[in-house]
């Protein structure tokens, strides 16, 4: 299984990125062994909205719907924080971490 999700990895990085090498992230050392926040994206919910995925913030658990969402809350949580590794929340076969500031897309291995 892991096999496979560098593979899509690889793919996913050239299409956020342009490139299917990996870059490295300086950020690591903010990762903490952190619990999500919630089991949504609180804004949304408060907003009356949906959300096609989530984003758990590895600095602090913030939920938040993600970039392809009007709202972008987990975006604009990293805006807000400067916290800048996300990963996917409860989205089956994703398995990678994206740094805000680097714009790099990790394998999740790399924690």
């Amino acid at each position: 299984m892991a096999a496979i999700h560098r593979l899509m990895n690889v793919f996913l990085r050239r299409a956020w990125t342009g490139q299917f090498t990996r870059r490295p992230c300086s950020h690591l050392d903010m990762v903490n062994d952190v619990q999500p926040a919630s089991e949504v994206c609180q804004q949304c919910v408060a907003l009356g909205d949906s959300w096609p995925a989530l984003r758990m913030c590895l600095t602090c658990g913030h939920v938040g719907c993600c970039e392809k969402t009007r709202n972008q809350h987990a975006l604009k949580h990293f805006q807000a924080t400067g916290h800048p590794l996300a990963r996917p929340y409860k989205e089956r076969g994703m398995n990678w971490i994206w740094c805000y500031l680097d714009k790099t897309l990790l394998d999740s291995a790399a924690t």
